[in-house]
């Protein structure tokens, strides 16, 4: 056997490696939910909203309403509320409460006209005062359990303190209108997946002047507390962050053919070689080639919308080009790149298939030094599965010989 043939042989072995070494990866995407109490996912707008409502008692603060007894000083109190959570700490609401207020005054205009049964005061005697009033209000609340302890969707216990500003106006003549501020303290305790029983005490000041008897006080105010109950709709809860972990994995089975198919290459290239030494003082001449294509190609893949040869392939392209510089010169081989039409638009599968042919073109040229005469380029564009019907072999390069027809190989 001339080295030329054998050389051929070795080629074909090669080939068959480089066409056989496709593994298959595989790829399992793990979900993992963070457990860190404090970090939550931001809702949207129309989630975590709630209205509620409540009613108890109140009682107002004026210039001589401390001169009268406690329990002649509570009046009934109502209240009614829409709000928002934009976090699990941090939420807002608007609503409105009201009725009326009892106290005692001295020249006030709310005065009802009955003395008051008891002592007077700075020698004039007090009278019983009540009057009608309505209050708007807005509210930022801070729920410091969950700011302090972590969001727990079934904590049955939140307490959220709120300062907030107002407008509150009397409902009698004369009417005044005053801008109030408010602290409080909300309390929620959980009845549902959706209800709360809240106890709410707030409390309101305003201008000394909002009952009509303008004193030496600055201010006035209300103090009140209510029951009631407050109904959270749409998501009521908040999701944890989530993380998305991609695992790869290689089919054991598949990975072992391949090694044992290695195993057989190198035994069956060491016999090649064996057959070489035997035979070279053996002259073989006169040899027709009875095709015009040499069996003998080599395919590399590329990843999707990439032409980058791997290390890989560049070392089955390196045992190619040892084929090519030891074989007849006058051999011509067919650099072809091809795309998936699958992916991409013709323009960009036009693109990649002829940059995947340069790449193999200056790989073979560049790094391993082949003859760029015994080389031609062309490109396909965008193919449909060419193998196995598996469009990974479609983003492909084939690198295969020309032959003329009938020619005439002679060696010594």
């Amino acid at each position: 056997m001339n080295k030329t043939l054998l050389s051929i042989a070795l080629g074909l072995s090669i080939s068959t490696a480089s066409y056989g070494q496709t593994l298959t990866i595989k790829r399992d995407s793990v979900v993992t939910v963070s457990e860190d109490q404090y970090k939550v996912v931001t809702n949207r707008f129309f989630d975590n909203w709630f209205f509620g409502a409540g009613a108890g008692a109140q009682m107002y603060f004026g210039d001589h309403n401390k001169q009268a007894k406690f329990g002649e000083r509570l009046t009934p109190y109502f209240h009614g509320y829409i709000g928002k959570w934009f976090s699990p700490g941090i939420g807002v609401r608007v609503g409105v409460d009201g009725l009326k207020v009892k106290g005692l005054t001295q020249f006030g205009p709310h005065s009802t006209g009955v003395q008051y049964d008891g002592k007077p005061w700075d020698g004039y005697w007090l009278y019983n005062e009540e009057f009608g009033y309505w209050h708007l209000r807005g509210d930022v609340l801070f729920n410091l359990t969950n700011i302090l302890d972590g969001f727990k969707p079934n904590r049955f216990y939140n307490v959220s303190p709120y300062a907030g500003l107002g407008w509150m106006v009397t409902t009698e003549t004369p009417n005044e209108r005053e801008v109030s501020a408010n602290i409080g303290v909300y309390n929620t305790f959980r009845l549902a997946n959706a209800l709360d029983l809240t106890l709410d005490v707030r409390g309101a000041m305003v201008h000394d002047r909002f009952d009509g008897d303008e004193g030496n006080r600055r201010n006035d105010g209300i103090l009140s507390a209510s029951l009631g109950l407050v109904y959270r709709f749409n998501k009521r809860d908040w999701d944890k962050p989530t993380q998305i972990k991609v695992t790869e994995s290689y089919d054991e089975a598949q990975l072992q053919a391949i090694l044992d198919r290695l195993k057989q290459l190198e035994s069956d290239n060491d016999a090649l070689r064996k057959l070489l030494a035997q035979a070279k003082d053996t002259t073989i001449t006169n040899i027709n080639v009875k095709r015009n294509m040499l069996a003998a190609p080599i395919l590399v893949t590329f990843p999707i919308n990439k032409s980058t040869v791997s290390n890989e392939a560049r070392v089955n392209l390196g045992f190619f080009a040892k084929l090519i510089k030891e074989t007849n010169p006058n051999f011509v081989y067919s650099i072809t790149g091809y795309a998936d039409e699958g992916t991409g638009t013709p323009a960009i599968n036009e693109r990649l298939s002829r940059e995947r042919a340069d790449a193999i073109y200056n790989v073979l040229v560049n790094e391993f030094k082949v003859n760029p005469n015994q080389l031609k380029k062309d490109h396909k564009g965008g193919v449909a599965n060419m193998f196995y019907n598996d469009p990974r072999l479609s983003r492909a390069v084939i690198t295969i010989a020309d032959l003329l027809l009938n020619e005439k190989i002679e060696e010594n």
